[in-house]
């Protein structure tokens, strides 16, 4: 087995792109855009380092764009094999591509007209082939190869993938791709799975510098950040993915709500994206944590409360600035590099009563980047506004597993599993193994940026003690 890398690698934390070379066939482990800036969208537009045609499986951690965002283009170019992720996962995929397209397509028009990555015959070619698994089940690709999808704790439906081959000394090798980790514990969903008895292990390391500030500190922030907000009469924006962190925010505001810890001001989902997605999640209660599901049993409907409005069609969107402030927005995208939100920050950043939330990572180059680095004036649409509003960020609200956690999943890949081990043990609760044991025998740091990334693989390095490297792009390994 080869394991090549083609994108997700040498400071880039989106674009991932993974190879898996059997001999007898080839696999792909994510097919993600590039983003956060005009060099990372020109990327896309490169040819695939190999021939899709070539390509007989398709594996997906989960829905987010960088990892899923270039899989239309892949059919476009000849791919005609096999796409399997979770159920969830694919009919998140299915809602999202049309979006996907829509915005591709309209930064081709302002690019001069350029040729768009894929169309929606592209889209509804790819989303024919996608095929969804549960979790824990073994999948035989042939030749003796299985793969089995274990529950990250990312987003609904993510999941670490592991591989299983025979060797040619009689025993048996595995490879666990990470995805994205989660960070719990979460408002919706269970914990991040540990794994065990790794080989090889290839993880994420968007936040391999950083410690979370403490989860049970979140909510309190932003409960604090909402009152401070509407006792000055001003309007919250919270710039939000439309998957995963916009239906946190509507449990936690649901939460405020029906405690009256916070008051009642009108509330707008101003995503369409995100509100096709909700519906999705609504579908997978058996995804969520007991007490969701236990609030939901109870008659609760979790991602709706008073004053909250859905605004699908643009006149919603416009109408919004005919209400007054004090009042929250919710709108995509979660970098602001597109979407509605740029039209509330055009609108809103210079208001010194006014405050922007960012909930989640600000890639480099992005235009949330650079407001959350502090900068005091941002073009938007081809206008410069001031940014005069408050500026604050929750880290706790990250679906990233931070430095401790990313740490503490590789030791516990490491470990050899017990007969006895429930085959769930989660991140965040006693595995009940002891350190050493097992034969990890190489680490691969991918997803973050430099620093990030280069800090993780030292600490694995001087904590493990197992080899860690950061692969640069097109590097082939042998996986013996």
């Amino acid at each position: 087995m080869r394991l090549i890398f083609y994108g997700g690698v040498e400071g880039f934390v989106t674009g991932a792109n993974y190879m898996l070379d059997a001999g007898s066939f080839k696999m792909l482990v994510e097919c993600g855009l590039a983003q956060g800036s005009r060099y990372a969208e020109t990327l896309n537009y490169e040819p695939f380092k190999y021939d899709p045609k070539d390509i007989k499986f398709v594996f997906i951690t989960h829905s987010h764009i960088d990892h899923m965002g270039r899989l239309p283009k892949l059919y476009k170019d000849g791919f005609r094999g096999r796409v399997i992720t979770t159920a969830a996962t694919r009919d998140l995929m299915i809602a999202a591509y049309p979006d996907s397209q829509n915005r591709l397509a309209e930064d081709a028009r302002q690019n001069g007209g350029i040729e768009p990555l894929y169309d929606m015959d592209d889209v509804a070619g790819i989303t024919a082939l996608l095929e969804g698994v549960d979790y824990d089940q073994h999948i035989d690709l042939g030749d003796d190869i299985s793969v089995t999808f274990h529950d990250a704790g990312h987003i609904l439906g993510s999941s670490i993938i592991e591989f299983n081959w025979p060797t040619e000394s009689g025993r048996r090798c595995n490879i666990f791709f990470s995805g994205d980790l989660g960070n719990p514990p979460t408002p919706l969903l269970r914990p991040t799975e540990f794994v065990h008895d790794a080989d090889y292990v290839v993880i994420e390391s968007a936040y391999g510098d950083r410690v979370h500030e403490d989860r049970s500190q979140r909510k309190e922030k932003l409960r604090t950040i909402i009152r401070e907000t509407i006792t000055a009469g001003g309007t919250l924006m919270i710039p939000s993915f439309a998957l995963e962190r916009t239906q946190e925010l509507l449990f936690e505001l649901n939460d405020m709500i029906n405690t009256k810890s916070i008051p009642e001001v009108p509330t707008f989902v101003d995503s369409p994206l995100a509100i096709k997605l909700t519906e999705v999640y609504e579908r997978y209660p058996k995804y969520f944590n007991e007490r969701s599901n236990d609030m939901i049993n109870s008659g609760d409907d979790i991602f709706k409360f008073p004053k909250l409005h859905i605004t699908k069609s643009v006149d919603d969107s416009k109408a919004i600035n005919d209400v007054p402030a004090p009042k929250i927005i919710i709108a995509g995208s979660g970098m602001s590099n597109g979407g509605r939100i740029l039209h509330h920050e055009l609108r809103y950043l210079s208001d010194p009563k006014s405050t922007i939330l960012f909930v989640g990572y600000q890639a480099a180059g992005s235009l949330g980047r650079k407001i959350f680095d502090g900068a005091k004036e941002v073009t938007i649409l081809g206008q410069h506004v001031k940014v005069n509003c408050q500026v604050h960020a929750i880290g706790g609200y990250s679906a990233h597993a931070d430095q401790p956690a990313l740490l503490k999943w590789v030791s516990e890949a490491s470990k050899p599993a017990r007969p006895d081990a429930r085959l769930n043990d989660k991140v965040g609760q006693d595995s009940g193994h002891s350190g050493g044991g097992g034969h990890l025998k190489k680490v691969f740091v991918v997803q973050g940026e430099e620093k990030a990334a280069g800090a993780l693989a030292e600490k694995i390095k001087e904590e493990s003690h197992v080899e860690a490297v950061l692969p640069k792009a097109g590097e082939v390994f042998e996986l013996s």
